[in-house]
Formats: C-alpha cells, sequence, structure tokens
C-alpha cells in the first residue's frame, strides 16, 4: 500500500548513518544492507527502512532526499526551490522526474550540480522566500510560477490547482472571489516577464481551478478542454436518499452524466483510505453510486490514470460511452 508523508513523519523516517549504526550495525553490515535491500541509501550517509520507501509516493520520496540535503547544509541554510519546494508545500509532482534536488544557487556556491543538488540562480523577491517547518524554500506563488513555467502543462495545473485549493476552497466550496484574486496576482507577475514558458505560466495561471481535488482530476479537466467539453460543472452536489451529501468530480449536464476520475490513490493510499480496507472502499464507492443513480437517474462514466496519457485517450474512452462534446 502506498502513502503520503509529512514533512514530520518524514523526518522520522530519515535516518543518518549515526542512527543505523547505533542500532549495532557495523559499518560492513551497512553496505550489505544496502547491497542486499533491506535499507535503502537516500543519498550519501542517509538512509530509509526499504518497506517504508516501498510505500512512498514520488513525492514522499523526493521529500526523504530534500531533508537530508537540509540537514547537511550549514545550519539548514539550503533555500529549495521547483519539484523540491513543491514537496514542502505538499504539492504533487504529475509525472515529474525528481532526479536531482533543487535548490537556490547561494553567493558562496560555485557548482550548478554537485552531489544530487542542481543550483539555480533565481532573481528572488524578499517575499519569495519563506520558512515552513524550519525548512526555507521559495513561496507557494513563487513554487507555482515557476514550475507552471518548466514542467509538462498536465503536471503544471496539477501544482496550480493544488496550490490553488489551499488557498480559496473549504470544504469542497471554492471562493471565486480570493480564486481570481489569487490568479490575478499570479497573472500580473507572469505579464511583466517574457522568458521561456512565460506563455505557459500564464495559460496554466488562468486555466486553474481549486476544485479538482486530485492531479488525475486536474489533468482530466485539461484534457475534457482540449477535447472541446465546455460545459462541464465541477465537483457536482447530490443528496442521496438519507439525506448524504455526495460529489462527482464532473457533471455533463447535457448528457445528464456523471464523469468520475478513479485513481488509484484512493485504494492504495491508506491516509485517503482514512482507516478502511481497499474493499471496503470498493464496496463504498458501489453503495455511493448505485444511490447517486437511483436519485438522479444520470449515468456515471469512469475512467482511470491509463486514459489520461493523452486527450485523445480520453477521448476515445469517454466516446465508448456516446460522451461527446
Amino acid at each position: 500500500m502506498r502513502k503520503s508523508v509529512t514533512i514530520e513523519e518524514a523526518r522520522r523516517l530519515l535516518l543518518a548513518r549515526s542512527d543505523v549504526l547505533a542500532r549495532g550495525v557495523s559499518e560492513r553490515e551497512l553496505r550489505a544492507m544496502v547491497d542486499n535491500g533491506s535499507i535503502v541509501r537516500v543519498r550519501r550517509g542517509w538512509y530509509v527502512d526499504s518497506a517504508e520507501w516501498e510505500q512512498l509516493w514520488t513525492e514522499g520520496r523526493h521529500l526523504m532526499k530534500v531533508l537530508a540535503v537540509h540537514r547537511e547544509s550549514a545550519g539548514g541554510g539550503a533555500a529549495f526551490c521547483f519539484a523540491s519546494a513543491a514537496v514542502i508545500h505538499g504539492l504533487p509532482l504529475y509525472r515529474t522526474s525528481t532526479t536531482y534536488v533543487h535548490a537556490v544557487l547561494g553567493p558562496t556556491s560555485r557548482s550548478r550540480v554537485k552531489w544530487g543538488v542542481a543550483r539555480h540562480d533565481l532573481t528572488l523577491r524578499e517575499s519569495d522566500l519563506v520558512e515552513v517547518e524550519g525548512i526555507r524554500c521559495t513561496s507557494l506563488e513563487r513554487t507555482v510560477f515557476d514550475l507552471a513555467s518548466r514542467l509538462t502543462p498536465e503536471a503544471a495545473i496539477a501544482v496550480a490547482d493544488a496550490a490553488l485549493r489551499r488557498i480559496a476552497v473549504r470544504r469542497h466550496e471554492q471562493d471565486h472571489i480570493a480564486a481570481a484574486e489569487w490568479r490575478d496576482e499570479l497573472g500580473r507577475r507572469a505579464q511583466a516577464l517574457s522568458n521561456r514558458g512565460i506563455r505557459q505560466a500564464r495559460e496554466v495561471i488562468a486555466f486553474s481551478d481549486g476544485r479538482a481535488q486530485l492531479p488525475g482530476e486536474s489533468v482530466s479537466r485539461l484534457h475534457l478542454h482540449r477535447l472541446g467539453f465546455t460545459e462541464v460543472d465541477l465537483q457536482s452536489r447530490v443528496t442521496g436518499p438519507h439525506g448524504e451529501d455526495y460529489r462527482l468530480d464532473f457533471a455533463f449536464r447535457g448528457a445528464q452524466t456523471f464523469g468520475e476520475f478513479d485513481g488509484r490513490g484512493k485504494y492504495l493510499d491508506s491516509t485517503l483510505r482514512t482507516g478502511m480496507s481497499a474493499e471496503a472502499v470498493v464496496l463504498a464507492e458501489k453503495h455511493r453510486e448505485d444511490a447517486i443513480r437511483g436519485v438522479t437517474g444520470w449515468r456515471i462514466v469512469r475512467w482511470g490514470s491509463e486514459h489520461l496519457v493523452t486527450s485523445d485517450a480520453l477521448g476515445a474512452r469517454l466516446g465508448a460511452f456516446g460522451l461527446r462534446p
């Protein structure tokens, strides 16, 4: 089973070489443990038990690397950016490579890539740097701005939606005034620049919507837009037969059809299952779907990550059910 981790949880999992040796393990035994896979070397001198490592999503694994760099940097002075800042803020990395830890190039730095850390020369405002649980990184807004111009459009919209959700969404409802102000602020910053990727950044910021709860929903929304679906409601509310409050990812009102992105995390991530077994989640989902169909008379179309590889793939999935723009 996969799981997400907080910074606090990741700190408990990360082991320095001295922590491992304090367990009574010799240097030779430690090397053997790395070789046989019973422990994972995150970077030189830092380790995680392999059983814990295997349960982490990409974001959690990258966060472990970031924490290792943070703990070994002089006075914890490294300031992180790009994908590394994203995981500190709890933002998703949709199909994004995390080969390097990304940090801001300091005044005494000589090498841009060294020991798995890529350092970037960024022009930052004072407000662009913040501290999150003792770790310096680019602010939420600056991180979104940076990634919106550098990642694929799919990964970028997943980041922007997740950030906006934190700013403007409470209990499934988006504060449209707060959302508009956030978009306007980032949009004004984007308009003042002309560097590489800035056009995409402007488009991503303008298109962002915090009601998307998962990266797969954000990417679905982008593909639906590309396919020409214009009248689609997000987080559509349905009252069940016994007063239940149900939310559905998408509502195609003209076709009387609800759309649901069926992400693996719903079944595999223990933090999303809230103590339920995967089997119990599947059964609860079936009861929910039966209730929604019974109350509304609408059908429900589901798709998964395999249908989000391209817009055409999602279009083919929807077309199989007669659902077209």
